[in-house]
């Protein structure tokens, strides 16, 4: 059994995609994917890409994938990686894919001099908070995520005031 994990190409895009709708279907969020295999094209495989994508495959069937992107600690001064997907399929799950995919971001960081990598993870995802305090993630609990999209975000950028109702 060989697990390999290599950086996403060109061809990969409806993979990715896959990825993204078994991950939101897991997650219990398939309503909100509209991200097509052209987005994701554009973002990841484009001339300059700002978010990029590591495929595990395991003896050459595609098992997982890490979708990433460089972000800024201005306390430490430096970058980081934030994590924005991890997701092993579940015929592949306890089979070490998931921290492959991890120890190579994190080696990532020590190669590049990153001050860290961080990721959410739903509060509800017991087996995945399990996971991540085995590999000595803390949670940030005094944090609150903040998200502005959609009609509120549309109405921020005019200087509005915004629609009622919350933006998921």
């Amino acid at each position: 059994m060989t697990l390999t994990i290599r950086k996403a190409e060109a061809q990969d895009a409806s993979l990715i995609l896959q990825f993204i709708r078994e991950l939101a279907e897991y997650e219990r969020l398939a309503h909100e994917v509209d991200a097509t295999t052209d987005d994701l094209s554009a973002a990841l495989l484009g001339p300059r890409p700002r978010v990029f994508a590591d495929i595990a495959e395991w003896n050459g069937e595609p098992a997982g994938f890490a979708l990433w992107f460089y972000n800024f600690s201005t306390f430490r001064g430096r970058h980081g990686i934030y994590l924005e997907d991890l997701f092993v399929r579940s015929a592949f799950r306890s089979k070490g894919i998931g921290k492959a995919l991890l120890q190579n971001l994190a080696r990532r960081c020590v190669t590049e001099g990153l001050a860290r990598l961080e990721w959410w993870v739903l509060d509800w995802n017991e087996p995945a908070l399990r996971f991540y305090r085995s590999i000595g993630a803390v949670p940030m609990d005094e944090w609150t995520v903040q998200r502005v999209t959609g009609e509120a975000l549309r109405s921020l950028a005019n200087g509005s005031a915004p629609a009622a109702g919350p933006s998921l």
